[in-house]
């Protein structure tokens, strides 16, 4: 899929053009949004949504996989390498070219055959051919909730030891992303792609205009949204219409609040952590953010996919906007002039009392290879993978526009098309104590479904705070 800025990349959004969509000035909060406009279900997809949902949906039958092997390594032979056919597979396009005529191959007795598949059909053709003889050796996915079902099914290497045991995978990565894409604290995936951590985002010129600095604590940015308001200014921008933009609020004011670990317990299979007390003061925090109208009285009739919520935010009518790392890009294509003059950005505040770090990151950490249990080569898949810590593969990812998650990441930021953005982008993640995979993709679709929905009720005011905490404690 292609994204709103022109190419797809690591899991941003899609959608078309801008529109005049705005946010109205600060106010009541509206209800014109209804759960037609913002569950899960009905919304467009990204590459985000649609791998994280659809791999959940295992077939356990014929579980035969990619050959006769134990996964206990050296049977010789290609493997197959399945991956997201979208324009940033030109990196492991040219990774795969590079391994194939490496000493690598050669002592590993075996190359590597790329299966590009088109983004609106990945997660299916995953999905079937993991049940099938033809299943793939390797294959692209987000870790976490994605791949829940492959690993409870005995379908995964677990790598843990391999990486412990190897300098090259151990040292070459991040640790927080590393640790990330891993299930029960055990690792099951390399990353492989750019890192999407969510970042408040500030109008500089507005901020300027008002005499307003980027907020570091909770009561700073209340300071803000008042002034903004006797302004005339939403304070920010939310594209409600789609539910996932709700979702980062809850992500990082639970962690904030409680600390990673809380979302960690529900992660785990854990469903009465949802009962936390950070969990429900998250969602008070947010009903007090909409009953002053910090989102304006029309954000639930707004769309991110549709280019609404970023043309409000670049037009000065909004005046933050949180959201993944792509809307960078976003406003690039979009209002070049604005990214390239005024966009701003910096972490999302402490909440007073919360036990949560400043420096703690929720998001996408990156996109991940795994290698099937049953592959025959067991050696040339990990040698393969390894070539995502190189030097050549992280410039790769530089030249495509993306930040490698790679620990040798940071001296090749200079040739990013914008080294400042980078360089924050890079060390955001590299200082975080705990990078939390966002809650739809950390969970199976059969939770996350359901979530997203209840989200959607509490920012639109069809539940209360109590009756959102109460709901989510029901999801098994």
């Amino acid at each position: 899929m292609e994204s709103i800025s022109g190419r797809s990349n690591g899991g941003r959004p899609t959608g078309g053009q801008p529109t005049d969509e705005s946010l109205d000035s600060p106010g009541s909060p509206g209800s014109s949004g209804s759960l037609g406009g913002g569950t899960f279900a009905s919304r467009t997809f990204s590459r985000r949504w649609v791998l994280g949902a659809g791999a959940t949906t295992l077939l356990t039958t014929g579980l035969t996989a990619c050959g006769s092997g134990d996964g206990s390594g050296g049977g010789g032979g290609t493997i197959t390498a399945m991956v997201y056919g979208d324009d940033a597979v030109k990196v492991q396009t040219a990774a795969v070219d590079r391994f194939n005529k490496s000493a690598a191959s050669k002592s590993a007795k075996g190359k590597v055959k790329l299966e590009k598949v088109p983004g609106s059909d990945y997660s299916a053709k995953l999905r079937t051919a993991m049940g099938s003889p033809s299943a793939p050796d390797v294959f692209f996915n987000w870790g976490g909730g994605s791949i829940k079902a492959y690993q409870e099914a005995n379908q995964l290497i677990d790598l843990t030891d391999t990486i412990e045991g190897d300098p090259v995978l151990k040292g070459g990565f991040l640790p927080s992303v590393l640790a990330a894409g891993g299930l029960g604290g055990r690792n099951y995936g390399i990353p492989m792609r750019g890192m999407q951590p969510v970042i408040l985002f500030y109008n500089k010129s507005v901020f300027a205009e008002h005499k307003l600095q980027p907020p570091t604590t909770w009561a700073e940015l209340q300071e803000i949204n008042a002034k903004l308001k006797a302004a005339k200014i939403t304070p920010f921008a939310l594209g409600g219409a789609d539910t996932w933009t709700e979702l980062m609020w809850l992500e990082y004011l639970v962690d904030r609040i409680g600390g990673p670990e809380v979302f960690a317990k529900i992660q785990g299979g854990d469903a009465s952590a949802w009962g936390d007390p950070a969990v429900l003061k998250a969602a008070e925090t947010v009903k007090e953010l909409i009953d002053d109208g910090a989102f304006g009285s029309k954000f639930s009739s707004v769309s991110y996919v549709n280019g609404g919520a970023p043309a409000v935010f670049a037009k000065g009518k909004a005046a933050m906007h949180l959201m993944g790392s792509w809307e960078y890009s976003t406003q690039l294509g979009k209002f070049p002039s604005f990214a390239k003059n005024n966009l701003g950005w910096c972490a999302f505040p402490t909440v007073e009392g919360g036990t949560g770090d400043i420096r703690n990151v929720v998001g996408n950490p990156t996109n991940y290879w795994s290698v099937n249990s049953r592959t025959q080569n067991k050696d040339a898949a990990i040698a393969f993978l390894k070539d995502c810590a190189s030097e050549a593969y992280a410039k790769a990812l530089v030249a495509n526009g993306d930040i490698p998650t790679t620990a040798n990441a940071a001296k090749l930021l200079e040739a990013s098309p914008n080294p400042e953005f980078a360089t924050f982008q890079y060390e955001m993640v590299e200082k975080a104590p705990a990078f939390t995979l966002s809650w739809d993709q950390a969970l199976g679709a059969d939770i996350a479904t359901p979530m997203l929905t209840e989200i959607n009720k509490l920012f639109v005011g069809k539940s209360s705070p109590s009756q959102f905490v109460s709901a989510l404690k029901e999801l098994k």
